[in-house]
């Protein structure tokens, strides 16, 4: 601040990521993206929550505090899925656990509050927005309130902000006041009233209990002063500024009938007391999440009501280029000397070309923090990166690790029809299948794949990001550039299961797709006369999921000759859908109500170790279990030492014991060669000891 001659800071940023200046950390791209609209910017990373000190060390920001706990939430952060405590933290210096506490955006929240009480605070990142209303907190196993009382925050931004961010930032320095900003679509706030021009659509009751009573999606007339209409329903504020708050008309015409209404979703209260009404709350979010026909969300929380805003209309290629073209160092700040930051070291190579997802997949919550429209940069900033990589990264062998984001080949895919993508409700464009509106030509990509590696000077580039298969099988050209240049010798793929019923769950496609893109990968690695190997990852103890269904898997792995050295165990993070039905046992992805089938939960620790067990039927310390478990089930016949049998009869040997004479693939590991059905005669050895 002194070199820059600042006597004050606008706007402090508090993360517990170490300070990254890259576009891959949300905070340099915070930081940067203020910074181009004018305004000075101090960024306080990792402080120690323990005193108030570190948190005066900038002094009093002119404008607000943002916090944020960093890329990843701090709890998932901190602990496995089994609840134990990590040895390491990705994101700080030489990976030191530690640096951060526990529900940070809370933690540090408090802090700023007690630094500087009158100045407006506002938290963010997908801590935040993954909390903006009632959740489940696997962590202590109950339903907790919005983070926005928790915090004591003012405002709250989710999902990638900068549209919120920019539009609040400049009213402020306008000289409007925190509790003016209510209007600003990808925000939520706490009001102790309602607004008198809106209309109500009651989804506070199950379905079945609101046709009971004749009310079923009725609008209730509510009184009360608050805010002006959304940025839909009246003209945006417009600074002069690089990013624009678009209304929904400027993209898309005509427009449906504008309703000043909003979706009352069931309190706080009675989502905590009946876990139907959660599922049910769920249910009715994950329906509004399309930013071209959601609708405001309340709910209530005692006395007051948390109001959510609908999500931000996504950036436009030229707005996201200029997000990633921004001056990045590219490098950790300098305070870190020598150390190594381990979330840094994976993706400094790296390329992020789209944000967004539409797959939809119940276990993961992208969808409701960047959201399922697709934001893709242009194919010269992507290549101007790679070049800056290759000019300016320490390090830099040729090599390009990933040009990918939240999915690999999503990369320009999206809706054939503007006008159904406006009206859409889906939860995912890819199942039960693809949707006959969806563009699924990747053929652009592979343009993009061909002139990255065109790049003087750039040796090889891969693709690490997770990949749909179900897309690239629609479009066999881009399987085949993918696998005869941008493969080191394994690629990851998530078919997550094989059986229906966890399947369904997830809303994953059959594993028969899988097999169609596993004849694809083998056949183009066959005539680029390279030895690949696909390496799928399975989930673990997923809501749907039974024994027999773990039990089928492992037999599928063992037919397949995959021996798998780490797993994944279910994770309910916060309002993910899968997490909704771990907790309340029923199906949001259908109408929730009391009469629907129940869905199984793993839940039991001893459960949660035999499905890990089933993934991991080739390790000795697993046969105990699996044996007892084999024996219940009826299914003892899988017992036994021959390459029918899952698991040896007795605690000896390995694959040779157990009778496996064919390859099996080690997940990430070399394959094990055949066993030889006949062996030599081996030479008598000298007698004696040794």
């Amino acid at each position: 601040m002194d070199a820059l001659g600042w006597d004050q800071c606008d706007v402090i940023i508090v993360t517990g990521d170490a300070y990254v200046d890259h576009p891959s950390f949300g905070m340099a791209v915070i930081g940067r993206v203020l910074e181009s609209h004018g305004f000075r910017v101090g960024i306080i990373a990792q402080p120690d929550w323990q005193s108030v000190a570190p948190f005066q060390a900038l002094g009093e920001p002119s404008l607000y505090f943002g916090v944020a706990a960093g890329n990843m939430d701090s709890l998932i952060n901190h602990y496995t899925a089994d609840r134990k405590r990590r040895n390491d933290d990705a994101y700080s210096p030489a990976g030191a656990p530690g640096l951060r506490p526990d529900r940070a955006v809370i933690v540090y929240a408090q802090r700023c509050r007690e630094a500087y009480g009158q100045v407006p605070l506002v938290i963010g990142s997908i801590e935040a927005s993954l909390r903006r209303i009632a959740h489940y907190d696997y962590w202590s196993d109950k339903v907790r309130r919005s983070i926005l009382l928790d915090s004591g925050a003012d405002l709250l931004l989710y999902g990638n902000a900068e549209r919120a961010l920019v539009e609040m930032t400049h009213r402020l320095a306008a000289g409007d006041t925190i509790k003016d900003l209510k209007d600003i679509r990808g925000t939520a706030f706490v009001t102790s009233t309602l607004p008198k021009a809106y209309s109500v659509i009651d989804e506070s009751q199950l379905p079945e209990a609101k046709v009971a009573e004749g009310a079923s999606v009725q609008l209730i007339a509510r009184s009360g002063p608050m805010a002006q209409p959304l940025p839909s329903e009246q003209p945006a504020f417009k600074p002069n500024v690089r990013i624009k708050p678009k209304a929904v008309d400027e993209i898309l015409q005509p427009l449906p009938t504008k309703v000043l209404s909003y979706i009352q979703l069931p309190s706080f209260e009675s989502a905590k007391a009946d876990d139907l009404l959660y599922a049910h709350a769920s249910r009715i979010l994950h329906r509004e999440t399309n930013p071209l026909n959601a609708k405001p969300l309340v709910q209530q929380h005692g006395n007051r009501w948390v109001w959510l805003n609908p999500p931000p209309i996504p950036l436009s290629t030229p707005e996201i280029d200029r997000v990633f073209e921004l001056p990045y160092q590219r490098v950790p700040h300098p305070r870190y000397g020598d150390a190594k930051i381990p979330a840094y070291d994976m993706i400094r190579f790296s390329v992020n070309i789209m944000r967004g997802c539409f797959g939809g997949c119940s276990f993961c919550s992208i969808t409701e923090h960047e959201g399922r429209i697709i934001q893709s940069r242009s194919e010269a900033s992507i290549l101007n990166e790679i070049e800056q990589i290759r000019d300016k990264t320490p390090g830099f062998t040729g090599v390009i690790s990933d040009l990918g984001g939240p999915t690999a080949n999503m990369w320009r895919l999206a809706c054939k029809d503007r006008a159904i993508e406006a009206s859409c409700k889906r939860p995912s464009c890819v199942y039960p299948g693809i949707c006959k509106n969806l563009n699924t030509d990747q053929t652009p990509l592979i343009g993009l794949y061909r002139k990255a590696r065109a790049i003087p000077g750039v040796k090889k580039v891969l693709i690490a990001s997770g990949l749909r298969y179900d897309l690239a099988v629609e479009t066999p050209e881009y399987v085949e550039e993918l696998v005869k240049h941008h493969v080191g010798g394994y690629l990851k793929i998530a078919p997550e299961h094989t059986e229906s019923g966890p399947l369904s769950k997830m809303m994953k496609p059959g594993i028969g797709t899988y097999d169609a893109f596993k004849a694809l990968f083998d056949r183009f690695s066959a005539e680029a006369e390279k030895e690949q190997y696909l390496i799928p990852y399975f989930i673990a103890g997923h809501p749907g999921t039974t024994d027999e269904d773990m039990m089928n898997l492992a037999l599928w792995l063992k037919s397949n000759g995959f021996r798998a050295d780490q797993v994944q165990s279910f994770y309910p993070s916060p309002m993910a859908t899968a997490t909704a039905m771990y907790h309340s046992g029923s199906d949001p992805l259908h109408r929730v109500g009391r009469r629907a089938v129940p869905v199984e939960s793993v839940k039991k620790p001893e459960q949660r170790r035999l499905h890990k067990a089933f993934l991991r039927y080739h390790d000795a310390t697993n046969w105990p279990m699996l044996r007892q478990a084999l024996r219940r089930m009826g299914r003892a016949d899988l017992i036994g030492n021959t390459r029918a049998h899952l698991v040896p009869r007795t605690q000896f040997g390995g694959p040779i014991a157990m009778g496996q004479p064919f390859k099996t693939q080690h997940l990430g590991l070399p394959k094990v060669p055949k066993v030889p059905r006949h062996r030599a005669k081996a030479k008598p050895k000298p007698s004696g000891r040794r």
